[in-house]
């Protein structure tokens, strides 16, 4: 499980830049093994300018982030997108993130998506994420974005 601390509880890889830098800034002589790692393939059919640009991307921040009861995967996160009400989203990314790690985080969302229920609560957007695999190992990573774009800034 990834933690934002820094720490991946599954394979023990620093992951933050908060700490000191000779502990986990990489020097650009240093290089990312990418070679064991897979990505799913890119879709051949194209998409239309205009049906893409329908999709509304927005900067997000998680002011309140729980387990969905009953649910192993499904976490409940409570948004702020700069229209001044609530949002939220669930996301199956328990596996990967504790709530309490998630809080005060930018995150992007589509937010024109419809309604969705998920265990009996409506989910109003998705968070987007990476993912990939790596030796063998199904890896996600939500994208999150420096904390001083605002709540509701859109994204092109």
């Amino acid at each position: 499980m990834k933690s934002l601390d820094g720490v991946n509880k599954k394979n023990d890889v620093n992951n933050t830049a908060s700490e000191a830098p000779e502990k986990n800034v990489k020097t650009e002589s240093e290089k990312i093994d990418f070679s064991k790692v897979k990505v799913e393939p890119l879709f051949e059919e194209f998409v239309d300018f205009d049906t893409f640009s329908k999709s509304d991307f927005r900067a997000v921040k998680v002011k309140e982030c729980v387990a969905v009861p009953k649910s192993k995967k499904l976490l409940q996160f409570t948004l702020d997108d700069g229209t001044g009400t609530d949002r939220t989203i669930l996301s199956g990314i328990h596996t990967y993130y504790e709530p309490e790690e998630l809080v005060g985080k930018t995150l992007i969302a589509i937010t024109n998506l419809p309604p969705r229920a998920m265990m009996g609560i409506d989910s109003c957007g998705m968070l987007l994420s990476a993912i990939h695999e790596e030796e063998g190992e199904e890896k996600l990573h939500l994208l999150m974005v420096d904390d001083h774009i605002p709540a509701g800034a859109k994204l092109y």
